[in-house]
């Protein structure tokens, strides 16, 4: 694990960034006799952990062995969308002519000024995440190594720490492939990348999932001549397949290489600073040749010196510490949140398991994981967000499905802006308007995802939708569009004649 000053360049916004989320010459406090709640790690789900429970009266410890903030801040969230907006900005320039608009002195993206830009804005948004507002809420700050001794003892630094519940939120990291040459030619990760200060001419990406892709075209549109590697079928696997080739359209439209299949990286050499990856395909070998090799090809959980066989908690190496649907592990006094143990490793799916863990841990509440509604986004552009079950899901569960589906090119707003290559689908219980899960493809479909969420877990159908009244124009009238065309079907034959009779009496009387 990287020391904590490893954040580069040292300049002021980087030093800004750590006197908030680890500042010189911390001295960790005398240890409160017990504790309500013991938290390890000061990503997402511990800080929401400790805040809410300290402004309800627990008294906690919170203990970060690096930055306060964890990935989203430092690492993930934060930095990456700061240089994807960055990067739109470039793109719609380029693309303004087609909008009748003439740019006169023409443009190219400062990477270096764009990188400058995303450490001064974060290291203002750091001041959210900071050791001091932490400590003004009365939470006991920690900083080093965290580790249980017992089922209800922790120690950090020397200095013991009893408690009647604990959390667990010490996240995940990069997973490094086991490539020959990898490690020795150097590579980049999320926890690197946004140390660059200048733009590298050649970029491999590894990995079509939402990190991949997300840099990928970032760094595309940022001036990087990009090959993106997924050995998978198509990109984004894991999302709807005409989600996947919206994207891919979209990539190698702005001219990225896209390698996709089955393909195997067998290794990579440095030879005076240029990268050599060797592909093997089908007894096929070919050559590529870079500048920077970025990795992002999954998350490893750390479970690594946290004492847990002492604390009696089950843990897998891969898939991170085993909890309940009420978030407690196998130490029903040891609770687990965040990318340490859940499926979704996302910002916001840790903000809510936090919130199960406040009210089961210190309230003896029966909150449950499952109950969660759970949308997510990749912001890629267009964006793809998800929420709910996809249509094979719902087979594998014994439900049949309908599908309602909108194509941008029908909206008026998305036609209006230029971006008609995506879609709005939305997925029902066979014959009725309960909804069972969406998919949006837009520019925005991150903001747009909300109503599906919301409807779902309000139990709101295809019916209550398209009652809806939406602002015109908008693209999210794709969302009522969808829901009318389920409302034609209401209209069957019999229904249909029915009416026809009662408008001709109408006529008649």
């Amino acid at each position: 694990m990287p020391d904590r000053t490893e954040i580069y360049p040292p300049d002021d916004y980087n030093r800004a960034l750590i006197e908030n989320v680890h500042p010189t010459g911390w001295q960790n406090p005398t240890p409160a006799p017990m504790y309500n709640l013991v938290v390890i790690g000061a990503g997402t789900a511990g800080l929401v952990a400790a805040a809410g429970s300290a402004k309800l009266g627990a008294k906690v410890a919170l203990i970060e062995r690096r930055m306060f903030g964890g990935d989203c801040l430092n690492f993930g969230c934060v930095p990456s969308k700061l240089i994807i907006s960055s990067s739109r900005v470039s793109e719609e320039v380029k693309e303004a002519a087609s909008h009748g608009v003439r740019v006169l002195c023409g443009s190219e993206p400062d990477f270096p000024k764009v990188m400058a830009r995303m450490r001064k804005i974060r290291a203002r948004l750091s001041s959210h995440d900071s050791v001091e507002r932490f400590r003004e809420l009365g939470v006991d700050i920690f900083l080093g190594e965290g580790r249980f001794t017992g089922p209800n003892t922790a120690e950090v630094g020397g200095a013991k720490l009893r408690f009647k519940k604990a959390l667990i939120a010490t996240g995940a990291r990069p997973f490094h492939p086991p490539v020959a040459g990898l490690a020795e030619a150097g590579y980049l990760t999320n926890e690197t990348v946004f140390s660059l200060t200048h733009r590298p001419r050649r970029i491999a990406v590894l990995g079509g999932g939402a990190i991949g892709c997300e840099l990928a075209q970032a760094f595309l549109r940022l001036g990087s001549d990009v090959t993106l590697l997924h050995n998978k079928p198509r990109l984004m696997d894991r999302e709807d397949p005409d989600a996947s080739e919206v994207i891919a359209r979209a990539f190698m439209r702005e001219g990225m290489r896209v390698v996709l299949g089955d393909w195997r990286l067998a290794s990579v050499t440095n030879i005076n600073g240029e990268k050599i990856l060797r592909l093997e395909k089908d007894g096929e070998k070919d050559a590529l040749v870079v500048d920077e090799i970025l990795v992002g090809v999954g998350r490893s959980p750390n479970v690594e010196g946290l004492g847990l066989r002492d604390a009696g908690v089950v843990y897998d190496t891969r898939k991170g510490v085993e909890v309940d649907d009420h978030l407690r592990t196998s130490n029903h006094d040891i609770y687990a949140a965040g990318d340490i143990c859940l499926k979704f490793k996302f910002t916001h799916t840790a903000d809510a398991a936090a919130r199960i863990v406040i009210r089961n841990a210190l309230f003896h509440g029966r909150a449950k994981l499952s109950r969660l509604t759970v949308p997510w986004c990749t912001y890629t552009d267009p964006e793809v967000a998800h929420v709910g079950m996809y249509p094979e899901e719902a087979v594998a569960g014994g439900m049949e499905v309908d599908t309602w589906a909108v194509r941008l090119s029908e909206v008026d707003r998305a036609v209006m802006e230029g971006r008609e290559d995506g879609f709005v689908k939305i997925h029902t219980r066979r014959g009725a308007d309960t909804i069972l899960g969406a998919t949006i493809v837009a520019a925005h479909a991150g903001e747009m995802i909300g109503e599906l969420a919301l409807a779902i877990k309000a139990g709101v159908g295809l019916k209550g939708l398209s009652e809806l009244i939406h602002p015109y124009p908008t693209v999210a009238e794709a969302i009522r569009q969808a829901a009318d065309q389920y409302n034609l079907t209401r209209l069957t034959p019999r229904v249909g004649k029915a009416l026809a009779r009662w408008l001709e009496r109408a006529r008649r009387s």
